[in-house]
């Protein structure tokens, strides 16, 4: 009897050993290495973005591992997938699956109550305020006022100027959108400041997450933490203004988001959730609708044909004004190949190179085990510059988005897809169509630097686009 026990106790583990094997033989990882715990492939990313080299870095990954591949990225392991069925999967994926959670360096930034952490009922709440003020039907009403922002900055930093530099110039444009319209953040002596620590703590958002004095990651912390304390006092003042009924609900993002209450008139997005996506839409606002308006002239100044013809579709709507007067929705409505252009910039640069997706659990996927807690990485480019989805992917064509409906579903994601399309995208075609009516109207320009760019993470064009400019007669 006892040698019988002893045998089992023997036998089963080496059962339950076999049995794991080949249950976890169908579930294996996918192919590839980690690399160094913690820095992986991190580093070597970053440097082919820094070269521009993103994409071929990632399709040389391909070639040499398939669709699907594990690494370790910024700290975790991770696996990276791509195609349309993969942009589906990360953007209108099982929510018990498949959860918003950014690197560990981008949630210590920006905070983890913002939209790209939340999920579930979490995200539909805090999604559906942020829409209350950022939907079409709001925003109409600030078309005059952003009119308002583009002429002061022209006059500013372009009235009289032979060279600008572009990228800094729409940085600072964008920003003073955000402040003014989205914030109500007036002209005040300590903008200056804010603005500094803004940009010191964005670089540090894609980085190895080593709290170090000398490295980007520690110095975009304790920036960050200089933002936070500016954002605090300005909800403070805001709330107050509220109490004492010398602010209305909707005349900024954040008087609107204190507003919002549910039926038993409790608040229905907290103090850290308002601050939090306050972070991500200043950093969303800012880089990429900056990165869509320069890169729009570079490609302008490279296809006279097309930039004839949205010169020609914004000189109508010119004439059609009396002068000095402000554009309007429905002057935007009519300016659509103007936004061709910028969807076909869009594609070719999209200002976002990739983002991250969390594991809930085990997952099957094209035959390989995504284990639970690992990062899921995509990359826009990936679709976007595929032959077989975009015939001569590297042909500046809007034609291309003549028929919305001919672009095939989760192939064109520069503002994501499904339920996960970012909610800031009306307010980011209202500024580039306003900006680029009025450069391409009161300017023409030709490039000065050369034809480069990298990614830090966001697209930088060499010398910032350095044009020189002429101004054009106004009838």
């Amino acid at each position: 009897m006892n040698m019988l026990i002893a045998l089992l106790l023997f036998l089963l583990p080496v059962l339950f050993l076999l049995s794991w094997r080949r249950r976890g033989s169908s579930r294996k990882l996918p192919p590839g290495s980690l690399g160094i715990p913690i820095v992986g492939q991190s580093i070597s990313l970053l440097r082919a973005m820094r070269t521009n080299r993103g994409e071929e870095w990632l399709r040389e990954r391909v070639r040499k591992h398939g669709p699907i591949s594990k690494l370790t990225l910024f700290g975790k392991p991770t696996v990276f997938i791509h195609g349309q069925a993969a942009n589906k999967f990360v953007f209108h994926g099982d929510s018990t699956m498949v959860a918003n959670k950014q690197t560990s360096s981008i949630r210590a930034i920006l905070g983890d109550r913002n939209l790209l952490e939340l999920s579930g009922q979490d995200h539909k709440r805090v999604r559906d305020s942020l829409m209350s003020f950022l939907r079409p039907e709001s925003l109409k009403q600030y078309v005059g006022n952003m009119d308002e922002e583009v002429r002061k900055h022209i006059e500013l930093h372009w009235l009289g100027k032979e060279k600008v530099a572009v990228l800094p110039l729409m940085k600072n444009l964008t920003f003073n959108i955000i402040c003014s319209l989205l914030f109500g953040l007036e002209e005040r002596a300590d903008r200056d400041i804010f603005v500094q620590n803004f940009q010191e703590m964005i670089e540090g958002m894609w980085s190895i997450p080593v709290k170090l004095p000398f490295t980007r990651y520690n110095r975009s912390l304790r920036a960050s933490s200089r933002v936070q304390n500016l954002l605090k006092e300005l909800v403070q003042e805001k709330k107050v203004k509220l109490e004492q009924r010398t602010a209305t609900p909707h005349q900024d993002l954040i008087t609107c988001l204190l507003s919002k209450r549910n039926e038993e008139d409790e608040r229905v997005v907290t103090d850290k959730e308002i601050l939090h996506n306050i972070m991500l839409i200043m950093v969303a606002g800012h880089d990429t609708s900056s990165v869509l308006i320069t890169f729009m002239l570079r490609l302008l100044s490279k296809n006279p044909a097309v930039h004839k013809a949205v010169l020609q579709e914004q000189e109508d709507i010119a004439r059609g004004k009396i002068s000095g007067e402000p554009l309007t929705w429905e002057d935007l409505a009519r300016m659509k190949y103007t936004w061709r252009v910028a969807m076909e910039t869009l594609r070719m640069v999209p200002p976002i190179f990739g983002g991250f997706r969390v594991a809930l659990r085990d997952i099957d996927y094209g035959g390989y085990l995504i284990p639970k807690g690992w990062q899921i990485f995509w990359a826009s480019n990936m679709t976007h510059m595929d032959e077989t989805i975009f015939p001569e992917p590297s042909k500046f064509d809007p034609a291309r988005f003549e028929n919305q409906m001919s672009v095939p579903p989760y192939s064109f994601i520069p503002f994501g897809g499904g339920p996960r399309i970012c909610p800031g995208n009306e307010f980011a075609r209202i500024e580039t169509l306003v900006a680029i009516h009025y450069l391409v109207t009161q300017y023409s320009w030709e490039l000065c630097s050369d034809d480069h760019y990298i990614r830090d993470p966001m697209p930088v064009p060499s010398q910032g686009l350095l044009l020189r400019i002429v101004p054009k007669k106004q009838k």
